[in-house]
């Protein structure tokens, strides 16, 4: 997370009456690796704030604080949040959960099928509602100036796009095509580029330019050799 994040966190929460100690992501140092560096070259180390969830977790500690639930059990699958949480995913996906488990994050996590999830951000994109307002108009901070995800919503006017943990993604347009992405190694380095792929075989314009910047270079004695390509 760049100061950018970390200044949106800190808004979210104060325009509540909350701080960052109020958060319960589990302490991390920020997920881009240069930042990370220079917090630890400046004798820092992990915190909640740093977490690459915390923006998530600000804005479920600001929803408990303006329905008047509580706010330190606010990861408890109890909890009236969660709760909601729940049954939104479950409207959008057209089915019950399969199971809910824990985040690296903390938070609950939600296991269902692709199809649901493929059906879910189809459904949030064709609402043009306030979260893909949010993310469309903001795409930097959805990811991160150099991030796949951000680069790829970026590209392409409209789509609403989300990374997420063991080679996930997924995107969508409204009334346009919605695609998920699972990599079956966990691995995240080939998710962006495979979802790019996939949008245009449905008939997304993406511009070729930004394939180099929707993958991690293969090194080889720290110099570029390759590149992750789909063979879609």
């Amino acid at each position: 997370m760049v100061e950018e994040h970390l200044d949106v966190v800190r808004s979210i929460l104060a325009s509540v009456g909350l701080h960052e100690r109020d958060l319960q992501t589990t302490p991390d140092l920020p997920f881009d690796r240069v930042q990370a560096e220079y917090v630890l070259a400046g004798g820092g180390g992990r915190t909640s704030l740093q977490m690459n969830c915390s923006g998530k977790h600000a804005a479920m500690l600001a929803t408990c604080q303006r329905m008047g639930w509580a706010t330190d059990s606010y990861l408890d699958v109890d909890h009236p949040l969660q709760q909601a949480i729940i049954s939104t995913i479950e409207r959008l996906c057209g089915e019950p959960l399969a199971h809910v488990g824990v985040d690296g994050c903390g938070a609950p996590t939600h296991a269902l099928p692709m199809t649901a999830l493929a059906r879910a951000i189809g459904r949030v994109a064709d609402d043009r509602g306030e979260v893909w307002n949010a993310m469309t108009n903001h795409p930097v901070l959805v990811g991160g100036q150099s991030r796949p995800v951000t680069r790829l919503m970026q590209a392409v006017p409209g789509l609403l796009a989300k990374d997420g943990a063991e080679g996930v993604m997924v995107a969508a347009l409204p009334g346009g095509p919605s695609i998920v992405v699972k990599v079956s190694d966990g691995a995240s380095r080939a998710a962006a580029v495979v979802a790019a792929s996939a949008l245009r075989l449905c008939g997304v314009d993406i511009p070729s330019e930004i394939d180099r910047d929707l993958a991690p270079p293969a090194l080889g004695g720290g110099e570029t050799v390759g590149r992750v390509r789909s063979l879609l």
